[in-house]
């Protein structure tokens, strides 16, 4: 998403609750333009065909599950305080609770627009002129022109190198792969990785590696807006990484001065949604995506059912505190920072997994946890992904663990002496419900023994899991 043309730096003065509520916080979305470039790059089936299982879902309803329901209770004000909201998610008066089923007619009718027009219909043409009309009557500035104005913009991703793996992650604006980079390669300088991660020790080791990468992290910014390259270079250096692994003391942690002079405070985004796909072919896909805070701006596009983003809450805003940071200020046409971290993991130029995760600021903390259990580990696939995790983003000074059940009844808790060790340490600890979500999908060779006429993808099995955080199931076809 981008920048709108008429934003300002101070365009939320004196009332901040418009960057996260109403019109004035939609920004543009870019998602539908993404897919479709994707599409004439490498689809081959028709588009058509790919947007028909969506009008499906959203003409003929879907079943509430237990985590969509528990949002919308705890967001009831907001939409029973919106009609487009209020159509949606309680279309008879009362919200909808678990196994109702949930209609989207209207986007029926948007989706059938674009699987016939393309993203046209949006961004040039009849939905996009509803759509702004909407954002503008909630008290938004979008115009047709931001819609016509917005570019997809391919960049090169984050490469990896560790223990023998190559990592792809997304560069900034997301923040996310330079501090999976950072974290990974402080680590990868102990001198047996492996071990120096295992334990209550590890967990220590690896919250001070995360303390020094996000003592760096509000540093980046959209890079066709501001000079990153010295912080970026900086992150993805593996002799800096080696130096800053001398300073993790085993013994003990240390206020954010030690790690930054800046003390800039940190971005607080929020959601997403993550998945990974995989094809027979080994084509893969690992994509993070958003509208920022549950139920976006809390107002839904009546006309083209659309769920109005919030995205301008990603974006930082000019303050007397001197610990603002002013790369991340609104600027026209510039994308915020973000945590997004999907991933696409290869050895031995082979693919051999895909991760991502949801969650906001803690995506980052997430994706590296997971990546560590599963690759360094050696947890399966499942255990990786719902195992407890912590999160440190350095400010505040506060290592947060997972002390909590989901939606489903599940207990994910962090084990005592786990905490009273880090606790011996210095940490100042508080329970958190929950860390962030993580999706992975990994390759293995199910069968080593197979004779030569078969192919890799009968040589190869693939295992899907999808956060029990999240209420979430893998699928298969």
């Amino acid at each position: 998403m981008t920048e709108f043309s008429m934003s300002t730096q101070n365009m939320y003065f004196g009332n901040a609750e418009q960057q996260l509520n109403g019109g004035l916080s939609v920004a543009v979305p870019g998602e539908l333009a993404g897919l479709y470039f994707m599409w004439q790059r490498y689809g081959s089936l028709p588009w058509r065909w790919l947007v028909k299982p969506a009008i499906i879902l959203a003409d003929k309803g879907f079943i509430v599950r237990r985590y969509l329901a528990n949002a919308i209770s705890m967001n009831s004000e907001k939409i029973l305080a919106d009609e487009g909201l209020r159509q949606i998610f309680a279309p008879r008066g009362s919200l909808l609770k678990a196994g109702d089923v949930c209609f989207r007619k209207a986007l029926a009718k948007t989706l059938k627009s674009i699987a016939v027009n393309g993203p046209d219909t949006f961004y040039q043409g009849p939905v996009g002129e509803k759509f702004v009309t909407d954002v503008r009557r909630a008290g938004g500035i979008l115009t047709m022109e931001d819609l016509r104005n917005y570019k997809v913009k391919i960049r090169e991703p984050i490469v990896t190198k560790v223990q023998g793996l190559t990592i792809y992650a997304m560069p900034p604006p997301s923040a996310g792969g330079a501090c999976l980079a950072m974290v990974l390669n402080i680590l990868s300088s102990y001198p047996n990785p492996l071990e120096a991660v295992k334990g209550p020790r590890g967990l220590h080791r690896t919250v001070e590696a995360i303390k020094h990468a996000f003592a760096l992290r509000m540093r980046l910014g959209d890079p066709d807006f501001v000079d990153i390259s010295n912080v970026l270079s900086l992150m993805l250096n593996v002799t800096y990484a080696a130096k800053l692994q001398k300073l993790i003391n085993d013994s003990r942690t240390f206020p954010p001065a030690y790690y930054t002079a800046d003390r800039l405070n940190q971005l607080e985004d929020h959601g997403t949604s993550h998945l990974n796909i995989v094809d027979q072919e080994r084509n893969v896909i690992s994509m993070t995506s958003t509208i920022n805070y549950a139920f976006g701006a809390k107002v839904a596009s009546k006309s083209t059912g659309i769920l109005m983003n919030n995205e301008m809450g990603d974006f930082s805003l000019p303050s007397t505190n001197p610990g603002t940071p002013m790369m991340n200020f609104i600027q026209p046409h510039k994308r915020p920072l973000s945590s997004m971290v999907p991933s696409i993991i290869l050895k031995d130029g082979q693919f051999l997994a895909a991760l991502g995760g949801s969650g906001g600021i803690k995506i980052i903390t997430t994706v590296i946890q997971v990546f560590i259990d599963s690759f360094w580990k050696n947890y399966s696939p499942l255990e990786s992904v719902v195992r407890p995790r912590l999160h440190h983003q350095l400010i505040p000074n506060v290592l947060n663990y997972e002390n909590w059940t989901t939606v489903g009844g599940e207990l994910i808790d962090e084990p005592n002496d786990v905490l009273e060790y880090l606790k011996s340490r210095g940490h100042s600890l508080a329970a958190s419900s929950p860390g962030g979500i993580s999706q992975l999908i990994k390759q293995t060779l199910c069968k080593p023994e197979a004779s030569f006429h078969l192919s890799k993808q009968e040589r190869f099995c693939l295992t899907a899991v999808s956060d029990l955080r999240k209420d979430g199931f893998p699928a298969a076809y």
